[in-house]
């Protein structure tokens, strides 16, 4: 797999370089915004550093995720809640703070690369509809009474998990495994803010049902 890591800081590349040499992928390293927003097509996964020399590293976020739907993991020293909000919200697939354990970092590109593959293989013309909310889970993509809804990629997965077991509970940890792909690795922080997202671009009150202690339902009939 072709890794683009986007970091300035030349120690934190070697490390990152050679961790994901030694787990037999193909790292390029670039310290710029702009050269990563013109080199983002050769990979299928970039890690993204935010404090970068020519631009904020949540811009070059934003505007890659206008353009591609690679799995984009942020590796930051910002670890402050507002930080990781903004992060998730504007299409991070992960929000990983400095330092962070190599073993770690590597099976958080596995999960999220692992989770892109699946949600790729769906049938065409495979939709879910909900009362007034339709899920193109081919063109992933999501609309409610016909306008579609600017989901992020974690928002539209986290959506259509749901609907497909809609009447069921699905716990906080089939969550997390399904999207994160370890119910145990993964940052239950990540979830609450996708989740927050995800209701307030729905705006209906009451469709995510929050099953205190065990996880998130949708009523199979809802309006």
């Amino acid at each position: 797999m072709d890794v683009l890591i986007v970091e300035d800081d030349d120690a934190m590349a070697g490390a990152l370089t050679a961790a994901v040499e030694s787990a037999g992928h193909h790292p390029k390293r670039l310290s710029r915004g702009a050269d990563a927003l013109l080199s983002h097509r050769n990979f299928q996964v970039v890690l993204l550093d935010l404090g970068l020399p020519d631009m904020d590293g949540l811009e070059v976020l934003r505007k890659l995720r206008q353009v591609t739907d690679v799995p984009i993991l942020i590796l930051t020293a910002r670890d402050d809640e507002r930080s990781v909000v903004l992060g998730l919200r504007s299409g991070a697939d992960d929000y990983l703070v400095k330092p962070v354990k190599l073993v770690e970092l590597l099976a958080r590109i596995e999960a999220v690369t692992r989770r892109a593959r699946r949600m790729g293989g769906v049938l065409h013309g495979d939709t879910i509809e909900l009362g007034d909310l339709a899920i193109d889970l081919n063109r992933r993509t999501a609309s409610r009474a016909g306008a579609p809804l600017p989901l992020t990629a974690t928002e539209f997965e986290l959506l259509a998990l749901l609907a497909r077991h809609a009447g069921s509970v699905v716990t906080r940890e089939q969550i997390l495994d399904a999207l994160w792909g370890d119910a145990f690795l993964a940052s239950s922080r990540s979830l609450d803010v996708h989740l927050t997202g995800l209701r307030a671009k729905l705006q209906k009150p009451g469709f995510i049902i929050n099953v205190r202690g065990v996880g998130y339902r949708v009523e199979a009939a809802s309006a």
